[in-house]
């Protein structure tokens, strides 16, 4: 049955150059711009328990990964780790570089934004780094007010072969590209006179996605990812923080909210069972709530998993033709069907709707925690099942603890 049309939101077109799209949101869909908050519990959270990078709150399952990786992706994630340790490196950095222009002091929004789109960014808007979601570690490396939010779409083929290391090359290869685009444009920030800090997308300085749906560049999807309009979460995002100015964007209701409550396909879907129907109130936020240790072990044992991501609609088919389709039959695009919901898992088979693999409850065991939660923990089991360490033992854990302690405990760039 046709639906009401609640209002039409223009966005700019997939591409440098292509024209607008309109994007037509049933009255049965529409909420808020961007996301339903609690300002106060947002920075209530952030006060008292702030906020810290899983590449530290979660180390320990960062280096398990490691042990289940199959060979051709043990080799591939050596050399991905190989090309884009360098652009973590110089992002690193990058805040504390002089700009080499000197600056007029006009509004250089559209001028950034011009040169991120001709640079290939998919998606570019502008808000304020709101420091409530910065987390612990980085709090005294970020220096600028100013973010610009950029997200780099990965190949549309390979992505519709996850699982698999075919879209594991369009993944991590998108990494490496917008590694080296993200130097680039903050080259071209500080050539009009202003500084640029790369907040890298394989070293997050600050849960990212907050800052897109303020810029309204998307909403957060039941999956736990950022859905933007022409690609929904099949892109890889990253921030530039600079001091130059610039307005910001404003958050728009794509209707995706509401959307997801009604679509349900990647809850449906999870291989893990790792999504929820319900939204839950999360730190101030309205959202699905994703279960991490139902998550974790099938993105490692199967080439980076990302179902939630092909299945989704948004990003097979694009939020204007999903919502048109919607208006227009009351039903979501692709749903039921082969063509969306199908995958294939390494070993044992096609699942196609209504079909789901089957885990023994020892898949789900992974190290919890940061590595010296681990290690301790491996310790004093290996206590309680064998009595008293050897002196080679007892020397071998506390030179393992100091080597994780000393460097930081922190892995970078596992995502």
């Amino acid at each position: 049955m046709p639906k009401t049309v609640h209002h039409v939101v223009t966005h700019r077109g997939r591409k440098h150059g292509d024209a607008d799209v309109q994007i037509t949101v049933a009255d049965d869909l529409a909420t808020v711009p961007g996301t339903r908050m609690r300002e106060a519990d947002v920075s209530f959270y952030a006060r008292v328990y702030p906020e810290e990078t899983q590449n530290i709150v979660k180390a320990a399952d960062r280096r398990w990964v490691w042990t289940v990786y199959h060979d051709e992706m043990k080799m591939y994630r050596q050399r991905h780790d190989d090309i884009n340790e360098p652009l973590v490196d110089a992002a690193a950095v990058s805040g504390d570089l002089e700009p080499t222009g000197t600056p007029t002091g006009e509004d250089v929004t559209e001028l950034i934004r011009l040169k991120a789109r001709e640079m290939g960014f998919g998606e570019v808007g502008f808000t304020n780094m709101d420091r409530r979601h910065v987390y612990t570690s980085k709090k005294r490396w970020v220096k600028y007010d100013h973010a610009i939010c950029v997200a780099l779409e990965q190949d549309y083929v390979q992505t519709q072969t996850l699982p698999g290391m075919e879209a594991e090359f369009a993944h991590f290869g998108t990494y490496e590209i917008e590694g080296a685009l993200l130097l680039d444009l903050a080259d071209y920030i500080r050539s009009l006179g202003y500084h640029a800090q790369v907040h890298s997308p394989n070293d997050n300085s600050a849960a990212y996605i907050p800052m897109f749906v303020a810029a309204g560049l998307g909403q957060l999807g039941a999956n736990g990812q950022l859905l933007s309009p022409h690609f929904g979460s099949r892109a890889r995002i990253a921030m530039i923080t600079t001091d130059a100015p610039v307005s910001y964007d404003e958050p728009v209701d794509f209707g995706l909210h509401q959307f997801c409550q009604e679509c349900q396909v990647c809850v449906n879907r999870c291989p893990g069972r790792a999504l929820v129907r319900e939204k839950v109130w999360w730190r101030g936020v309205e959202k699905n709530k994703l279960i991490y240790e139902r998550c974790r072990p099938v993105m490692a044992r199967y080439d980076g998993c990302a179902v939630c991501m092909k299945v989704c609609p948004i990003q097979r088919f694009g939020a204007p033709a999903v919502m048109e389709h919607y208006v227009a039959t009351g039903q979501v695009l692709g749903k039921g069907t082969d063509l969306l919901e199908g995958y294939s898992l390494m070993e044992k088979g096609y699942f196609g709707p209504g079909q789901l693999p089957q885990f023994d409850r020892q898949f789900f065991e992974i190290p919890h925690g940061r590595n010296e939660d681990w290690l301790v923990q491996q310790f004093k089991e290996k206590l309680m099942n064998q009595g008293m360490p050897s002196q080679e033992d007892a020397l071998s854990f506390v030179h393992e603890l100091h080597g994780i302690l000393d460097r930081g405990n922190t892995t970078i760039g596992d995502e």
